[in-house]
């Protein structure tokens, strides 16, 4: 067998794995996070999407998953650009440089917030920061055509990124 598939089978273990049997309304009414994980699951692993024409910009906690993250889901979202962050500093200037068509919180990101807590990464001017602080930024930045993804479940990522992608803007 091919490595780079058992690295990718490795990889979806583990994000399945980490999962938690959580869900959250979404501020953005364009991608529901209160549905059952997509009917056309089959549909998103036998129809080819090209998606290279879009970007997503990504904000983690874990600057391992966010990388191994990173090499593992362009071919599961039709090749869209991936670029993780997991740091203000580095999130921000991401955000003023371009526009984006999705902004990804992944979730880790999204358990800090939900506590109340801090997200790791965050700097002296997003100090008590939560996902809707964020959100205010980024519709600043970004215009309100953006889509946010946010889940706390790992195992939806994916499904929730492909349908966010299919109403997002171009921007490659």
């Amino acid at each position: 067998m091919n490595w780079k598939i058992i690295k990718l089978l490795a990889a979806l273990a583990v994000l399945s794995s980490c999962s938690q049997n959580q869900s959250q309304k979404s501020d953005n009414p364009s991608i529901n996070k209160d549905t059952s994980i997509m009917k056309n699951t089959q549909k998103e692993s036998t129809t080819a999407v090209d998606n290279s024409n879009k970007s997503i910009l990504a904000r983690g906690c874990d600057p391992t998953m966010s990388l191994q993250f990173s090499k593992v889901v362009p071919p599961l979202i039709g090749n869209a650009t991936y670029v993780p962050t997991t740091d203000d500093t580095d999130f921000i200037k991401k955000l003023e440089s371009r526009k984006w068509s999705v902004i990804f919180f992944a979730p880790g990101a999204c358990r800090y917030s939900a506590a109340a807590h801090q997200i790791p990464g965050g700097n002296y001017d997003t100090a008590g920061w939560t996902l809707n602080q964020y959100k205010e930024l980024i519709y600043k930045l970004q215009g309100t055509e953006v889509q946010i993804v946010e889940s706390l479940n790992e195992q939806r990522v994916v499904s929730m990124l492909n349908e966010a992608l299919d109403i997002a803007r171009e921007t490659n």
